[in-house]
C-alpha cells in the first residue's frame, strides 16, 4: 500500500463520496474513477453489486446504528445529523429530492445556504450536514426530527420496518 498526500479540500471531497461506514479511500477513488473490476474484488459476499439496492442501504444504516460514533451521542440532534449525513451520502440525488418537498407551514427545513433557513425563521439554528452541501434547521423538537427522517427514508424507498427502527433511535 502506498501513501499519498492530498490537500484538505480534496480530502473532504473524497470523504463526501463515502457510501458506507468503513469504506476506504481507495474504494471511494476506485468507484469515482470507475475502476469497477478492482472494486468488485472488495465486495462483501451476498451483497448485491447495485449499491442502490435496498439490502445495501439497510446494511449501511444497521452499521451506523450499531456504531460507537452513533451510540455515544447523548443528544437527539447529533444522532439526527449523523443519520442525515449517512442518508445523503448513500444517494445524494434521492436525498435532495426528498428534502425539496419537506417543509413546515412557515419554515424551510433544508437548504444549500444557511441564510435561506434563517430567512424562514428567526431561531432555526441551521447546521451543515457533514460532508454535504446541505444545511438543516435543528431548532425543532425530537418528534419533528423523527418526522423529517421518516419522510426522507420513505421517499428514498426504505422498508417501513427499517424506517421505524431508525426513527425510534432519535
Amino acid at each position: 500500500m502506498k501513501t499519498i498526500e492530498v490537500d484538505e479540500e480534496l480530502y473532504r471531497h473524497i470523504a463526501s463520496h463515502t457510501r458506507h461506514i468503513g469504506e476506504s479511500a481507495s474504494d471511494i477513488l476506485r468507484r469515482m474513477l470507475k475502476l469497477t473490476p478492482e472494486l468488485a474484488a472488495h465486495a462483501v459476499p451476498g451483497v448485491v453489486a447495485d449499491e442502490k439496492a435496498v439490502g445495501y442501504r439497510v446494511r449501511v444504516l444497521h452499521e451506523l446504528l450499531l456504531s460507537e460514533r452513533y451510540l455515544t451521542q447523548q443528544k437527539a440532534v447529533n444522532r439526527f445529523m449523523l443519520l442525515l449525513a449517512t442518508l445523503c451520502t448513500m444517494e445524494a440525488m434521492e436525498f435532495a429530492a426528498a428534502t425539496q418537498s419537506l417543509h413546515g407551514r412557515t419554515r424551510t427545513y433544508f437548504a444549500s445556504d444557511p441564510q435561506m433557513l434563517l430567512n424562514a425563521g428567526a431561531h432555526t439554528k441551521p447546521r451543515q450536514i457533514t460532508g454535504t452541501p446541505y444545511w438543516v434547521i435543528t431548532n425543532t423538537n425530537t418528534d419533528r426530527k423523527r418526522t423529517m427522517v421518516h419522510h426522507i427514508m420513505s421517499a428514498m424507498r426504505f422498508p417501513a420496518d427499517m424506517t421505524e427502527k431508525v426513527c425510534a433511535t432519535l
